[in-house]
């Protein structure tokens, strides 16, 4: 019974999110048509049918969240773990920044950035507004709004869809099963605002984890959740992963969220080699990001509109990529790849030198 009125908690907690999600968006959308219509994107519209299979793919993601934790991969108070009051006291914010966010789309003003950046300090294509947001990724005030935004565009499933990098990694893991737990070490690239890294501490709660990020302020949103976990010193680091400051063979496992839809294709390789070599062989990768056409055709509409929606400049690339191809050539091996949602998720390891012991 216990296990049950969980679950129902649970479902009931993402449904209230889903709706608050979807009223939000309407709303919000409603009130760009009176105040500025002229930044109104043209979308593609949406098939009433499309709406359904949304419907019972989310269903699927939430029972699958819900299957994992009942099973003991991670602890089901992760899967309510969410700063509510926090995000409340965040979220009129969210509403005075949408002016701001308007005026950006209407004047196709993606490099709208604070006047004390040091562009030498990041690479060209990191340099704009992506999804229009303030400050790009450069600023305490777009860190501070990142999590409920993203919350609030997949309408309560970004944390769920983190978690599928979940169970591959602890699976690649095993390979290191005969060394102490408190000796295995997790990078997260492009940690951002820490969730990710909060969802894999629930499953490693004795592995040393380390976030990688280019934005100082993110890290510091980062440093302040992560913080917040008892006896949790996050260990972070500024960096760019296309050439990360760590030695070759450093970790034994890497994730990467939400970040490949926002390379363009040659960084895109450039990650995926660099987190190659800073594994150790027999390690193991999960990627997890934006699903794809050749996966998820029937998703196309809801992928088109995104990219029209939201600034994405390498979406429409990354969309046609072939991400089983890159880490191939970035020398990985036994690639496997599977849908969740919205969110495309491939798995790989690092081959393990010859008499090295297998799992």
């Amino acid at each position: 019974m216990p296990d049950q009125l969980t679950k129902l908690a649970y479902q009931t907690m993402q449904q209230g999110k889903s709706l608050l999600g979807l009223a939000h968006k309407e709303v919000s959308t409603r009130l760009m048509g009176v105040l500025s219509p002229e930044g109104i994107p043209k979308t593609v519209p949406v098939p009433p049918e499309l709406m359904g299979r949304l419907k019972t793919a989310m269903d699927a993601l939430q029972e699958r969240d819900w299957q994992e934790a009942e099973q003991g991969l991670y602890p089901s108070s992760l899967l309510f773990d969410a700063p509510w009051l926090d995000w409340a006291t965040r979220y009129p914010m969210v509403w005075l920044d949408m002016p701001s966010t308007w005026n950006r789309r209407r004047e196709r003003n993606v490099r709208d950035l604070p006047d004390d950046v040091d562009a030498g300090g990041y690479p060209d294509y990191y340099l704009q507004n992506f999804h229009h947001q303030t400050d790009g990724y450069l600023s305490d005030h777009s860190a501070a709004l990142y999590d409920l935004q993203v919350e609030i565009l997949f309408n309560g499933t970004a944390d769920p869809m983190r978690r599928r990098v979940i169970a591959p990694l602890v699976r690649g893991l095993r390979a290191f099963a005969d060394r102490p737990a408190g000796q295995i070490k997790v990078l997260d690239v492009a940690t951002g605002t820490g969730r990710t890294l909060r969802q894999i501490r629930g499953a490693l709660p004795k592995a040393q984890l380390v976030g990688l990020d280019l934005s100082s302020a993110y890290l510091r949103q980062a440093n302040k959740w992560l913080g917040q976990l008892p006896g949790e010193l996050p260990q972070l680091v500024q960096g760019n992963g296309e050439t990360m400051p760590f030695a070759e063979g450093t970790f034994q496992g890497v994730s990467c969220v939400f970040l490949m839809h926002e390379l363009p294709g040659e960084a895109r390789q450039n990650v995926i080699n660099d987190c190659f070599r800073i594994l150790e062989a027999g390690g193991v990768i999960t990627l997890a990001d934006s699903v794809q056409l050749a996966d998820s055709p029937q998703f196309s509409t809801v992928m088109e509109n995104f990219r029209r929606v939201f600034h994405e400049p390498y979406y429409r690339d990354y969309i046609s990529d072939d991400i089983e191809a890159r880490l191939k050539a970035a020398g990985f091996e036994a690639v496997v790849a599977e849908s969740h949602f919205m969110t495309r998720v491939w798995t790989a390891r690092k081959p393990q030198k010859p008499g090295q012991n297998a799992s």
